[in-house]
């Protein structure tokens, strides 16, 4: 297991925008199969991290039957830009036709979505097939996510070998991989709830 820390920089811009095409047209493909579920069991917990904040998943999104044999966890963090009060809920409800934003990138497995902490920051907690998937799918988002978030909010770690559902049962096992890490905004610390 190793957590490893990106700045973050994007894919030149042609290449993020094929990305995203190719992922838009696997979205479509796998929506067809019928293998996208948005499975309603995780809904309502809420996760804990080491900074003291929290979010409540309100959604979780899943490729059924997809593979992953090199785990990789995924955490990406966010504040909109010019969003408010009300407009977080807007926000939760739209933010189900950014699906083909991420689901059809190789290697998704798994995303539960987290509504803003206490300072309006957002969170997907990923289950990744490969760490160097992940950071693709990172760098090629980076773009969509400038578009409309705080520039200096948009972050993300990609923890390898690690599969999410164990994390989500055992937080602590992240304290072993970056211990006393200063920026804990990731660093699961526990998980409440249903």
């Amino acid at each position: 297991m190793s957590a490893e820390w990106s700045d973050g920089a994007p894919l030149p811009l042609g290449r993020a925008v094929v990305a995203l095409v190719r992922c838009a047209w696997t979205t479509l493909v796998l929506s067809a199969r019928r293998a996208i579920r948005q499975p309603s069991e995780r809904v309502g917990q809420v996760l804990r991290f080491d900074d003291g904040t929290g979010g409540r998943v309100y959604r979780e999104t899943t490729v059924t039957g997809a593979a992953c044999d090199a785990p990789a966890l995924l955490v990406v963090a966010f504040r909109l830009r010019w969003v408010r009060g009300w407009g977080h809920a807007l926000f939760r409800a739209e933010s189900i036709l950014n699906t083909p934003l991420f689901v059809g990138f190789p290697g998704f497995v798994s995303k539960l979505w987290l509504a803003h902490d206490e300072h309006g920051v957002y969170r997907g907690f990923y289950q990744w097939n490969d760490a160097a998937l992940a950071d693709a799918y990172v760098r090629a988002l980076s773009w969509v996510l400038a578009l409309v978030s705080v520039r200096d909010s948009i972050r993300h770690v990609i923890v390898a070998g690690v599969h999410r559902d164990d994390v989500l049962a055992e937080p602590a096992m992240l304290e072993a991989i970056a211990p006393g890490q200063q920026s804990a905004w990731w660093r699961l610390t526990s998980v409440e709830g249903p």
